[in-house]
């Protein structure tokens, strides 16, 4: 009786520890199944922060803007005029701009220069290099056109301090021009949709060769073309030809009125050599900034002509002077006339010593990148 009931005992006992492992292995699988499900999903948080934070590092933004949500940030402006108060009214963005060397003495000029230019496709700008800007308000255009009055400054320091590339930005070709210059065969609306056609980056109206200043036979006027990009006369030494790859036969424009595409002037302005006031030797190298081959994205307009006049001005007259002022009254006029010769004469001068400058500037640049590779060099 003893052996049955410890025989029943023991399959009792038995049955208990096997129900319990049972219990133990199984409840085993489902801790380890969830354990690694715990692993993945936290895999997966992991990857997912990873990836977004790739991401955000691959975004470019804007240098000084990267504690701001990204939504806010405007990295760019325009010279379009905002009202002070009432309901803004929505008005077509004007896609190009105008900027234009200023003086008082030119103003019949610049009136004439700027109404060629239709108020709803060009902002215009006014650099007023005598410190004159009220006089200007007889002009009905003046209200809406932006000035800015420095002194006894150059264009292209005006345009290196107020045309920064992230300013206008929202204008598809910028002018860059000269005061001195006649119009009256030069219409900028078929001139945009000219050099939007010839799919040039950088140009200028050709010069009218019989009235103009010609500096560089590539600008004189090709009366039997619409829009030249070569010459093929003997320049000095250099004999143009249809193989000429580069100035003064071809990828070339001069100073006085030059036009450039939006990308085109943002490779410009960084050319501009901040401490030099005149420009020169910019001209040479605008070829790098064509956005590809100079000989076929630089041109000249041929049916859209201008005159250049070649006059002088910064130097030429006592007014542009920021160190003596206007002239004393009781001077002679030959002593005034000397004065303004001296000025001319000084401003020459540093023109081309800013030329030496500049290519000396130019020739270390390509010595000292070594990462920099010429797309012309032959």
């Amino acid at each position: 009786m003893n052996q049955k009931r410890k025989g029943s005992s023991l399959r009792r006992l038995f049955s208990l520890v096997f129900f319990l492992a049972m219990i133990f292995l199984i409840g085993n699988a489902f801790i380890t199944v969830d354990y690694k499900e715990g692993i993945a999903g936290w895999s997966s948080i992991i990857r997912l922060n990873l990836a977004k934070l790739k991401m955000c590092k691959a975004q470019l933004r804007p240098p000084g803007s990267e504690t701001l949500p990204r939504g806010i940030v405007a990295s760019t402006s325009d010279l379009e005029m905002r009202p002070l108060w009432g309901a803004k009214r929505y008005k077509k963005p004007k896609p190009n701009l105008l900027a234009l060397a200023a003086g008082i003495k030119q103003k019949e000029s610049v009136n004439k220069i700027v109404k060629k230019f239709r108020s709803s496709e060009f902002v215009v700008m006014l650099f007023h290099y005598d410190g004159s800007v009220d006089e200007w308000k007889e002009f009905e255009w003046s209200e809406t056109a932006i000035h800015i009055s420095v002194v006894n400054q150059t264009k292209w320091w005006f345009a290196k301090r107020f045309l920064h590339p992230d300013i206008v930005s929202a204008y598809a070709y910028i002018f860059l021009w000269d005061e001195d210059l006649c119009v009256d065969h030069f219409d900028a609306t078929r001139y945009v949709s000219i050099i939007k056609e010839e799919g040039l980056e950088i140009s200028q109206p050709a010069l009218d060769p019989n009235f103009s200043e010609v500096h560089h036979q590539l600008t004189s006027r090709d009366n039997k073309s619409r829009v030249h990009r070569r010459t093929y006369k003997v320049i000095g030494r250099a004999r143009c030809n249809e193989s000429s790859t580069g100035p003064p036969c071809t990828g070339f424009v001069e100073m006085m009125a030059p036009v450039f595409s939006r990308a085109a002037w943002k490779c410009t302005w960084h050319m501009i050599q901040n401490d030099l006031n005149h420009g020169w030797g910019i001209d040479f190298q605008l070829g790098y900034c064509a956005q590809g081959d100079r000989t076929k994205n630089i041109g000249i307009v041929d049916s859209e002509y201008i005159l250049h006049m070649g006059l002088p001005t910064l130097g030429g007259s006592a007014e542009n002077k920021t160190d003596s002022g206007q002239l004393n009254k009781t001077k002679t006029q030959h002593d005034s006339a000397s004065q303004i010769s001296s000025g001319r004469s000084e401003v020459r001068k540093q023109t081309y010593a800013e030329l030496e400058t500049f290519k000396h500037r130019w020739k270390n640049a390509v010595k000292n990148d070594e990462c920099w590779i010429d797309r012309f060099q032959t």
